[in-house]
């Protein structure tokens, strides 16, 4: 198994809280990711969450997807291809628009977003078993208090105009 933090100068790169947040959401992640590959979703990888996080269960054009999820369309195409591929979500026009094509789950898309979803409970007791009811509360808080934080510094950033 490969290591996951780069080293640098013969030792591993020291880690700063945005890698350590990543690190936490990547173990939280492949938690479900085993769980789908034990109900016959071996397929699902975990570049695929950028689609069934993001995806609304009345379609989403490979467009918004792809801004939801902050990667190019073509990177966001590609993922959507391979799901379409193995059955877990289908394109079809788009109403709205007959230019464009909604991805939609199917059943089979729709239940691994129920298994995942199945899942949130389970992970967050484990969670509050390891730190305590009081500190997963003080860590949401936290948590929503640096998204806060870094969209208002975003908001200061941007040339107004």
């Amino acid at each position: 198994m490969s290591r996951r933090i780069p080293t640098s100068a013969g030792r591993e790169r020291q880690t700063n809280l945005g890698v350590a947040l990543r690190e936490a959401f990547v173990a939280v992640n492949d938690l479900v990711l085993a769980r789908l590959a034990e109900q016959g979703h071996a397929v699902v990888r975990p570049a695929h969450s950028a689609v069934f996080q993001y995806l609304d269960d009345t379609g989403t054009t490979v467009s918004l997807l792809a801004e939801r999820a902050q990667m190019t369309k073509q990177a966001m195409a590609e993922l959507v291809a391979h799901l379409e591929t193995h059955g877990y979500v289908t394109r079809t026009p788009d109403p709205a628009d007959r230019r464009a094509k909604l991805v939609l789950p199917t059943e089979r898309g729709r239940e691994v977003v129920a298994i995942a979803q199945g899942l949130v409970p389970e992970l967050e007791a484990r969670i509050t078993h390891g730190l305590s009811a009081e500190r997963v509360r003080r860590l949401r808080e936290d948590l929503e208090n640096i998204q806060r934080a870094a969209v208002a510094e975003l908001r200061r950033e941007q040339p107004t105009g």
